[in-house]
């Protein structure tokens, strides 16, 4: 059927926030647009006429085809080269979705985002759906065809296994800010000791090279492990700089809503490393470097100011 334009703008008008759901639900931006433009098309061939709520039957058609591609998503990281991390988002992009209380900033977060993977399918989308978007149990039962009872017993176990994996406190964005430049002059220093002190003493660095990038296939674990990788990161070379082609300017911004160093080079981005930043100390660094998922991250630099660099890696 031809849809009108109140059915086009009805869409437009909700696209903002399927995408942000499919976001949270896939962990790929690309494949979240992907997502929505197919709940368009399935828009396009209803019979709107007969829809009371398009809001509720287009989350039902994009969750359930996320459900499905989740399935399929699981097998190709099977076979994935490496660790896989999510595709970063920048500060403001609008996929980031609602961001109005701690569990909706916290629910966008690479420290959520890879708890998340762990969960089922469906523990997943009722955890997505109440947290980050507060939709009652009674839709989420209507969205994925389960009872209410049913969905509450899915949210309250789902958060369980969140809460065991997420960071341990939140910290404000100034002192967060400060253990940054911390970590960055300790990086540069060449000297592992300074980064010791900064990190938890269970610290992790994954990096998500996606087999373009040379990345470690496990992650690094333990403060001293860390440290002296961090301080190896940083340390400059001709191999680095061959690989990049170049010297990327690095910059410090937030990416899904946690602090982040930013790689640069020629207006490309080439890594977005996030930090879980603790009272204790740095917890984890997630390290995107796979060129397939910095595009969305390049054109969101593109597009926003963001100062001069702090200088100038490898």
């Amino acid at each position: 059927m031809a849809l009108t334009m109140k059915d086009v703008d009805r869409f437009e008008t909700a696209r903002p926030r399927l995408e942000a759901i499919a976001y949270r639900l896939l962990g790929s931006a690309s494949e979240a647009e992907d997502a929505a433009q197919e709940t368009f098309l399935r828009w396009q061939a209803a019979d709107t006429d007969r829809i009371e709520v398009p809001e509720a039957w287009l989350t039902k058609v994009l969750t359930n085809l996320c459900l499905n591609q989740l399935t399929s998503a699981r097998a190709r990281r099977e076979t994935y080269v490496g660790q896989w991390l999510p595709e970063p988002l920048l500060a403001g992009d609008p996929m980031l979705g609602p961001a109005d209380t701690a569990e909706q900033r916290e629910s966008v977060s690479y420290a959520v985002m890879a708890v998340l993977e762990r969960l089922s399918p469906n523990e997943r989308a009722v955890y997505v759906l109440r947290e980050a978007f507060d939709y009652p149990h009674r839709e989420i039962a209507e969205i994925l065809d389960i009872t209410e009872a049913a969905s509450q017993q899915i949210f309250h176990r789902a958060k369980k296994h969140v809460a065991a994996g997420k960071a341990r406190t939140e910290i404000d964005e100034a002192a967060a800010r400060r253990i940054i430049d911390e970590f960055l002059a300790a990086a540069t220093s060449g000297r592992t000791e300074p980064l010791v002190r900064l990190l938890t003493q269970d610290a992790v660095a994954i990096g998500d090279g996606g087999g373009k990038i040379p990345a470690r296939t496990k992650a690094f674990e333990g403060a001293l492990a860390v440290a002296k990788f961090m301080r190896g990161l940083f340390k400059p070379s001709a191999a680095k700089r061959a690989l990049t082609g170049g010297s990327p300017d690095v910059h410090v911004t937030t990416a899904n809503g946690e602090p982040a160093v930013v790689a640069v080079l020629d207006g490309r981005v080439v890594g977005v490393m996030c930090l879980e930043i603790t009272p204790e100390g740095i917890a984890a660094f997630r390290n995107q470097v796979n060129p397939d998922k910095l595009a969305r991250a390049t054109r969101r630099w593109a597009a926003t100011e963001h100062g001069e660099p702090l200088f100038k890696a490898f």
